[in-house]
């Protein structure tokens, strides 16, 4: 594997030590385009300068980390103290419990994705035990790791053949659901529209989807244009999506399901006239 690692260590499980390599798990850049800013007249790149609004520009070894503790008052901070607070470095995970995977909210993952990989023979049979374990318990495991200098938590689950290890963001990093409970009000749900939306979610259910499938359209198009641009050909503008029109949620219901190839359930499928009860005409 050429790829160069992001981290080794070992992987620690009570007294079983695990030697392992993690490699960063995403593409460089995610595969998106990133743009220079560069001058519309000559077309040279934009450098940016570090200027204090009293001295002008300033070089490197004049600049200190500051906090802005109110407005405009900062407290210094100097390499080596800030140093000094960075955890010692630690070349182990210690994985501290199991857990099933739905306890732990996703929101507390952070994006930031390793693949954990045995390194050398060594490491091959109690990264595989470990793997298998987990696999067939249906469980993954929380552990604590140092990365540059800060003590992390990170989830470890099994996936394919690897372990995957994902950076977890702390509690009082995430925005509780609480703070915007009041957005959402109070609505009356009437048993059609319940059916109907029950239907169309089993309807919608996959019992596998192939991720693959699903492509970033925006970085292709600029993909496009860039080549255009390149080899001097005109560029194209998209074309613009037509609005959908407004409809009422239980045609909107009715609609989606329809094109599911499901029936619509016969109650949901009578249409009441809005506000108005629905009742069979008597006969004589």
């Amino acid at each position: 594997m050429a790829m160069r690692s992001s981290w080794e260590g070992f992987l620690q499980l009570s007294l079983i030590s695990v030697p392992v390599r993690a490699y960063n798990a995403a593409v460089a850049g995610h595969g998106e385009f990133h743009f220079h800013q560069i001058h519309k007249t000559c077309g040279n790149r934009i450098h940016y300068q570090k200027v204090c609004p009293v001295h002008g520009e300033v070089g490197k070894d004049e600049i200190v980390s500051g906090y802005e503790y109110q407005k405009d008052k900062y407290v210094e901070l100097d390499p080596d103290e800030i140093a000094q607070l960075r955890a010692k470095k630690d070349d182990s995970i210690n994985i501290e419990s199991f857990i099933p995977p739905d306890q732990l909210d996703p929101i507390y993952l952070s994006g930031k994705t390793f693949y954990l990989v045995p390194d050398g023979p060594a490491g091959q049979k109690p990264y595989i035990l470990l793997h298998q374990v987990m696999a067939e318990t249906n469980r993954h495991a929380l552990a604590a790791i140092v990365l540059s200098g800060h003590e992390q938590r990170v989830l470890i689950r099994p996936t394919e053949k690897l372990l995957a290890m994902t950076v977890l963001y702390f509690d009082n990093q995430i925005k509780k659901a609480a703070d915007f409970a009041d957005e959402v009000g109070d609505a009356k749900i009437s048993p059609q529209e319940r059916k109907l939306a029950d239907s169309l979610v089993e309807a919608s259910t996959a019992e596998q989807i192939d991720y693959t499938q699903y492509k970033d359209l925006f970085t292709e198009r600029v993909k496009e244009v860039i080549e255009a641009k390149v080899g001097g050909q005109a560029v194209k503008a998209p074309k613009e999506a037509k609005a959908r029109p407004v409809v009422n949620l239980m045609d909107a219901l009715r609609e989606s399901l329809k094109k599911t190839g499901r029936n619509v359930p016969e109650k949901a499928a009578r249409r009441h006239p809005r506000g108005q009860a629905h009742h069979k005409s008597k006969a004589g």
